[in-house]
């Protein structure tokens, strides 16, 4: 049980963290940078709060554990999940922004990513939004609620302002083909939403029934 909730940590803070460098790294997305974080933070929480308490802040665990809702065992591990997460996340956000032409881009046009970028980012907030979908409107934890359209509108907002400019944000193989129909999109470019998207929702699914993240629990920590 413990480490099935440790993967949960690791994944919330790790959304949350990714969140903050793509966001108040990118000139075009740093106004906006405080409500995609909070609604970064709020999605992961809906999502996973219903398993491991939702922390992805070593502060919140320790403010949890004195208040005896967490043994001091269980503490340690979730901190080290917690900041694995938030590592990870910066690594990517030093990946992604380091491929763009000419570095961090400037405005709007001002940089292209690689591939590699591009389906990271498409495959990251797609397994992101398949996630939010399984934990929010699937599992018994979270049966009868009426937040499950706003957090998972709410996923699709976060990633739009945190990659949109990298990779166009389609999280979706629909968006993608339909947004190559209307001219958005580069037919040559199709296969990169394509092929990170249904890998991400299908890693999202595999996370969701390995965890066993459907089933019914007890009070989170």
């Amino acid at each position: 049980m413990l480490p099935a909730k440790l993967v949960v940590e690791f994944i919330g803070t790790f959304f949350l963290v990714f969140t903050v460098g793509m966001t108040v790294k990118s000139p075009d997305a740093a106004a906006l940078a405080p409500l995609a974080i909070g609604a970064s933070l709020m999605i992961m929480v809906y999502a996973g709060g219903h398993f491991s308490g939702g922390h992805y802040n070593p502060a919140v665990t320790l403010g949890v554990t004195l208040r005896g809702k967490l043994p001091f065992a269980e503490a340690i591990p979730y901190w080290v999940a917690q900041f694995i997460g938030a590592v990870a996340a910066a690594a990517a956000v030093q990946f992604i922004k380091g491929s763009a032409t000419g570095g961090v881009p400037a405005g709007p046009a001002a940089a292209e990513y690689t591939v590699p970028a591009k389906l990271l980012v498409e495959f990251l907030f797609t397994f992101a939004l398949v996630y939010v979908v399984l934990n929010t409107a699937t599992a018994k934890g979270t049966a009868g609620n009426s937040f499950y359209g706003l957090a998972i509108g709410f996923t699709v907002a976060v990633g739009a302002f945190a990659v949109g400019p990298v990779s166009g944000g389609a999280f979706n193989p629909a968006v993608a083909v339909g947004a190559v129909v209307m001219g958005l999109g580069k037919v040559a470019d199709v296969w990169i939403p394509l092929a990170a998207d249904f890998l991400g929702g299908g890693v999202a699914a595999l996370v969701f029934q390995s965890l066993d993240m459907g089933g019914d629990r007890s009070t989170p920590a």
